[in-house]
């Protein structure tokens, strides 16, 4: 598959050709002093002569070639079978104080590090972006408040840097489920698709919002969009590191999670309820979703090229430097 790069170039090939258009037009006349032209008429031209009118042409021909450089000019080499008809989906990530809990164990290049409920989630959930191919993502946080964090959108590497950038108590230190729930659904109605889930992260118990996770629930069953939770963290207390009077010190903290209501949520819903207590089963709960929500249609899609370019601006600069050495040379016009 042939295709330019960066096509808008190509309008200074109007440009060419208007100096084109002006070389030929223009009649040069050159004047010599002669004592007669007896017998001049005779003479043929010699091949040099011809050769010679063709000469300012290589500049017009070198800069139709750059030009082409310009526009970038690729060729496909490779094809996927990519998705067409993608899947919206909804991020719902808890972002309430519980999740601050250090029990999750992240293995940094072989060193293990304790880090908090947010920081494993965030290296999950990237993972998972980056493996969806066509679907439209977007993100919903929650704590005492829900709000959208971004829109639909195929733009994953935005998602991720949204995603790396999520802090624990931005939306309020309680937990509104149902509220994170009715904000996912208005945001699934800004661009339709035959397929809509959200996937519902939290590590605590719904105790805040104006909208309760039951009413949500039947909403979203009537909406038939499927909800997947994600009932995060270790059972029992959790450890929290607090500013104490002499520094920083860890305390325990019971963490309740509601996993009967995330049951409902998701068996009203048509979908599934997971329980993820260390990062390893929460990156198999992700890759079990992605394997689930595939999208239906797939077609070819070209996603290497092999650039075209650097043989085509080799002949343009080689046709303007024989140019520039023939008109100097040679072909030295001196009217």
């Amino acid at each position: 598959m042939f295709r330019f790069a960066s096509p808008l170039f190509l309008l200074l090939l109007f440009l060419a050709a208007f100096i084109l258009f002006l070389k030929i037009r223009k009649k040069s006349v050159n004047h010599i002093r002669v004592s007669s032209l007896k017998g001049v008429d005779t003479l043929s031209g010699s091949f040099m002569v011809t050769v010679s009118k063709f000469i300012p042409f290589l500049k017009i021909l070198s800069l139709i070639l750059l030009i082409f450089a310009l526009a970038r000019p690729q060729w496909g080499d490779r094809k996927i079978n990519v998705t067409t008809q993608g899947v919206n989906i909804i991020l719902a990530l808890d972002l309430s104080e519980s999740m601050r809990a250090l029990d999750f164990n992240l293995d940094l290049r072989g060193d293990k590090k304790i880090v908090t409920r947010l920081a494993a989630v965030k290296v999950v959930v990237q993972d998972f972006i980056m493996k969806r191919e066509g679907d439209r993502i977007g993100m919903v946080v929650f704590g005492s408040n829900a709000f959208t964090q971004l829109p639909l959108t195929r733009d994953y590497n935005t998602i991720a840097f949204i995603l790396d950038r999520l802090k624990i108590g931005a939306a309020g230190p309680r937990t509104a489920i149902g509220d994170a729930i009715g904000i996912s659904l208005k945001r699934l109605e800004d661009i339709k698709s035959k397929s809509n889930i959200i996937i519902l992260l939290t590590d605590g118990k719904s105790n805040s919002g104006k909208l309760s996770w039951q009413d949500a629930t039947k909403i979203a069953a009537l909406r038939k969009v499927k909800i997947y939770t994600i009932g995060v963290g270790t059972k029992g207390q959790a450890p929290f590191l607090v500013d104490g009077l002499f520094g920083k010190r860890y305390v325990y903290q019971k963490v309740d999670v509601d996993l009967d209501a995330l049951k409902t949520i998701a068996g009203q819903t048509n979908a599934a309820f997971f329980e993820a207590g260390d990062l390893k089963s929460l990156g198999q709960i992700y890759e079990m979703i992605n394997n689930l929500e595939k999208t239906k249609v797939d077609v070819e899609k070209w996603v290497e090229y092999k650039e075209l370019y650097p043989g085509i601006l080799a002949a343009g600069l080689i046709i303007f430097l024989i140019y520039i050495m023939l008109s100097n040379t040679r072909f030295l016009r001196i009217p």
